[in-house]
């Protein structure tokens, strides 16, 4: 799905922190949406979870930070991470240049995958939610 230059792939989960999750059998792949990467412009620094950390979904495990922002990374899926993009260290830039793929951030192995997947939305059902945070981009940026 595209919706005013902001691109949602249609095989993913997503939250309402502006993050995704990628279903891989029993683990999932996270990292940031095209929306959230280009409104927080060029990424100089991730913030990485440790591997074997504990993250509860929604609740914040690192930090993203660009020249104008610092933003909190959120979990997408409760349970322990399993890897993290190392990648990320040494060109944080990949989070703007892919997003989608080689700008992941960690991939987690879920403690309750169906339960708390109703909690995010697939990309058919994003329309409403981007539509706003457009919005409410928008109206911020004319202040």
């Amino acid at each position: 799905m595209e919706m005013e230059g902001y691109f949602f792939p249609d095989d993913l989960w997503y939250d309402k922190n502006h993050f995704w999750a990628r279903i891989e059998g029993d683990s999932v792949v996270m990292g940031t949406t095209d929306f959230a990467q280009k409104l927080a412009g060029d990424i100089g620094y991730v913030e990485l979870p440790e591997e074997g950390r504990k993250v509860q979904q929604g609740k914040p495990f690192g930090s993203i930070e660009s020249g104008k922002w610092v933003g909190r990374i959120y979990a997408v899926f409760s349970g322990e991470v399993t890897a993290v993009n190392e990648a990320l260290e040494d060109e944080p830039e990949k989070i703007n240049a892919s997003p989608y793929e080689d700008g992941w951030i960690c991939k987690i192995s879920p403690e309750n995958l169906e339960g708390e997947k109703q909690n995010l939305m697939a990309a058919a059902d994003m329309k409403p939610f981007i539509e706003s945070e457009i919005l409410r981009v928008k109206e911020l940026m004319n202040k």
